[in-house]
């Protein structure tokens, strides 16, 4: 594992509820997010796995054909105690400015606030004169089926968006980022050792988005099953055959720092929800 104890530190620029660090390596910039024991006050919620969850989930991106952020999984010696840290690539440079989707829904409808309702969030991509509507339109819904696939319970409006080229003016869909919240980081092994068959499927079908329909969030598979949105059913037609399964196994096999029951775990999860989206492709054709 590569250690980034010794990077040249830049004072951190980064927003996000995570632990991190603006460090160098090879020349490049990158947010290094660390484990966060405790990260709520008074809550005994623990995000030691993040890690894991923002290497992984980045790198399945990539395997189905979907530009993400390049991720590193490392370690950082901090206090003589040992950390596995996940270096996140910095995408941006001056000329290529990162801008979430947050940013431009508080632009297009003065008279409305926009949070996750998913028309709301349609009709801000419909309303905007700067985005080719199609080719964001198409965009979300095929991270939606990927994350549906990793479960990722934090895809919101202020964790995806746009590259604005500060001399061109044009603009393009960033790169997927922060995927720190899939694969159930809340869980460590001694947690996953105790559940069910029953409790691990329960797990993998009960996950919900960020984004809501009527004021609820969106269970992923419930709402791919339904086939009720025919964009979120092209996406679907789209991605499924790039969803290279055993591709993925074997990437999470090969990751040394992860117990075997970890990654146990995250094969089941991710072949549970693999064979959903099969179903709902196969029905569809």
């Amino acid at each position: 594992m590569i250690d980034f104890t010794n990077c040249i530190e830049e004072i951190n620029c980064y927003k996000g509820s995570e632990k991190k660090k603006t460090l160098l390596y090879n020349n490049k910039k990158y947010l290094v997010k660390f484990p966060d024991p405790i990260r709520e006050k008074n809550k005994n919620l623990s995000y030691i796995n993040n890690a894991y969850s923002e290497y992984i989930g980045s790198n399945i991106f990539k395997i189905c054909g979907i530009d993400a952020q390049n991720t590193i999984l490392g370690k950082y010696l901090y206090e003589t105690k040992e950390k596995i840290v996940c270096a996140c690539e910095d995408f941006t440079t001056l000329e290529n400015q990162l801008y979430e989707f947050e940013s431009l829904a508080l632009s297009t409808n003065p008279d409305k606030k926009i949070e996750t309702e998913l028309s709301d969030i349609m009709e801000v991509i419909d309303e905007n004169k700067l985005l080719d509507k199609k080719l964001v339109k198409d965009n979300f819904w095929e991270v939606f089926i990927i994350d549906s696939l990793i479960g990722n319970t934090d895809r919101h409006n202020g964790n995806w968006g746009f590259l604005i080229n500060t001399k061109t003016k044009k603009i393009k869909i960033s790169p997927v980022y922060d995927c720190g919240s899939c694969l159930n980081p809340l869980l460590e092994d001694k947690d996953i050792e105790k559940l069910t068959e029953i409790d691990l499927k329960n797990l993998a079908l009960n996950t919900y988005s960020c984004f809501k329909e009527n004021g609820k969030k969106i269970n992923y598979l419930s709402f791919i099953k339904s086939k009720k949105n025919i964009d979120c059913n092209n996406a679907l037609n789209r991605v499924f055959l790039n969803i290279k399964i055993e591709e993925i196994i074997d990437f999470i096999d090969n990751i040394e720092c992860i117990s075997d029951i970890r990654k146990k775990f995250y094969k089941k999860l991710i072949l549970i929800r693999y064979e959903i989206l099969k179903n709902v492709y196969e029905n569809l054709n």
